[in-house]
């Protein structure tokens, strides 16, 4: 369990990692939004995986369901809003001009 633990906890890194990588390297709102949702929720899954593979019970996997869950819906959630803001932003600079 313990190893298991290790590479989730590696992997989740590594995606965290890579997140932070493409929104220095990506210039768009929606390209670096995407980078920002996509690897970061499973970086996260991986991490709350990882803890539970620290400590298998039933008493830590529902905390840790209910913060799955939570990332999930608030991850989509943002990234619908950022890229409605940006749509709007674009939308409004284009009927300007």
């Amino acid at each position: 369990m313990d190893v298991a633990a290790a590479v989730c906890l590696l992997a989740g890194a590594v995606l965290a990692l890579s997140a932070g990588w493409g929104m220095v390297r990506f210039r768009s709102t929606l390209d670096r939004m995407h980078v920002a949702t996509k690897p970061q929720v499973l970086c996260v899954l991986l991490v709350l995986l990882a803890m539970w593979f620290r400590n298998p019970t039933w008493a830590t996997a529902g905390p840790l369901i209910i913060v799955a869950v939570a990332q999930i819906i608030t991850v989509s959630v943002a990234a619908y809003v950022v890229a409605r803001a940006d749509y709007r932003r674009s939308k409004a600079g284009s009927d300007a001009s």
